[in-house]
């Protein structure tokens, strides 16, 4: 018997999508000022921060969009509906962010061994108004509940620090004559990037070659499940993400023989319940009997 259980999709609500609009058109803003600040005041660690942050508006761009997005239900061409096109804007934007990171190195090395000056008043204003800015955008995520919102805040916050980075690196400079600090702190926040790029790039990547979601341990779940009453064995168990949110499974329950309907639906309801905990919010499930033969049980 074929079981096929869908729980509703949790749609996020206006004021999530609103929450991350005001989030990008305040983070857009900013970037084109930072562009323009960077060149004034001659400082590489604002060039840095201004690609960082381009980035940054391209990735809330897209979570704008797929928030709205991938409310659109399963159709003839995806029957798991459109969730999984926001990792094509977490690949993309991790793309962005690498090549600008590689391409701000290349100019801050060379600074590192031939300093230049900087405008370090224009770099304290900008930073100042860069905590303002980035801070107004956490604050207006952090009011919402979505998952959504809190990953791209925490992207948010980290913004927060890189200028403080540079608010503390203008104020030095502009008392100490060290203008080697700017390439310094330039080469610093495109590492930090790098390193964060690969990380997502990694999460991104196992959820698209369906590798089982880390927060979930398949073993544990097997042995939990066969503790529910009248089933055998388990076998062809598969767990994976859609998007890193919604987590899928299939398997099949080998129970007694004499299992009547009624209690078979009893058993799949328990079974439900008992996944829906572990965060699987759809699951798929096939009853079989003792003496019947399944080819996946060998092959799998």
């Amino acid at each position: 018997m074929h079981d096929h259980h869908s729980h509703p999709h949790n749609h996020t609500h206006n004021n999530d999508v609103k929450n991350i609009s005001i989030a990008f058109f305040l983070n857009l803003g900013f970037t084109l000022i930072e562009l323009i600040g960077g060149l004034l005041t001659n400082s590489v660690a604002i060039l840095s921060d201004a690609i960082h942050d381009l980035g940054d508006s391209f990735s809330l761009g897209m979570s704008w969009y797929f928030q709205k997005f991938s409310k659109k239900k399963s159709d003839k061409y995806y029957s798991y509906g459109y969730k999984r096109f926001a990792l094509l804007a977490a690949i993309l934007n991790s793309v962005i962010l690498l090549v600008g990171s590689i391409f701000i190195l290349s100019k801050a090395i060379p600074r590192i061994i031939e300093p230049q000056d900087t405008h370090t008043t224009g770099m304290f204003f900008l930073a100042i108004l860069g905590v303002l800015v980035n801070g107004a955008a956490v604050i207006r995520l952090r009011k919402g509940n979505s998952l959504n919102e809190k990953v791209v805040s925490l992207h948010m916050l980290e913004d927060v620090l890189g200028w403080v980075a540079i608010l503390i690196g203008s104020v030095i400079m502009h008392f100490f004559d060290m203008p080697v600090l700017d390439p310094v702190l330039s080469v610093a926040i495109a590492l930090f990037v790098i390193f964060n790029v690969f990380k997502n790039l990694k999460q991104s990547l196992k959820i698209v070659l369906q590798a089982i979601p880390q927060d979930i341990d398949s073993e544990k779940l097997m042995k939990d499940l066969l503790t529910l009453e009248n089933i055998k064995s388990i076998h062809d168990l598969h767990i994976w993400s859609v998007d890193g949110e919604y987590n899928v499974l299939t398997l099949h329950a080998v129970i007694c023989d004499d299992l009547s309907l009624a209690a078979q639906a009893v058993l799949k309801t328990k079974m439900r319940t008992f996944l829906s905990e572990k965060g699987i919010q759809h699951a798929t499930i096939e009853f079989e009997t003792t003496n019947e033969e399944c080819v996946f049980e060998k092959c799998c």
